[in-house]
């Protein structure tokens, strides 16, 4: 099995920065693309950002410049870098995973997410 563990939510003041830490174990043969989503009460759920293995990212229009994603490929882990926050980046953030296993001496690929974390950011 494969699992994402996530960390670093929080409340913060408006401007304030916080740092989310995603990390994927189990039986992992390679983590692939890897990014964030978030999905706000009443919203529908929203990709952030991503990052491949070879670190080309992609942001929403509405985090460019505030946010960073980033990978540690040696510790399959994600980051999430949140500055100057703004009170519409408040929701629950979740990590997610392209992930290759090796498991019965097969390989397949499936689609992983985390347990999500509360951001939130006060006026």
């Amino acid at each position: 099995q494969v699992q994402l563990v996530e960390s670093g939510g929080g409340l913060v003041q408006a401007g304030g920065s916080l740092r989310l830490s995603c990390a994927a174990s189990g039986t992992i043969y390679s983590v692939n693309v890897m990014g964030w989503y978030r999905q706000a009460p009443g919203k529908q759920r929203e990709l952030v950002a991503a990052i491949t293995t070879g670190g080309s990212t992609n942001y929403i229009d509405s985090v460019k410049g505030r946010f960073t994603i980033s990978r540690d490929n040696a510790k399959n882990t994600v980051y999430l870098q949140m500055n100057s926050l703004k009170p519409e980046d408040t929701a629950v953030y979740y990590c997610n995973a392209d992930v290759t296993y090796y498991r019965r001496a097969k390989y397949g690929t499936d689609d992983y997410w985390g347990q999500g974390t509360q951001v939130t950011v006060s006026s």
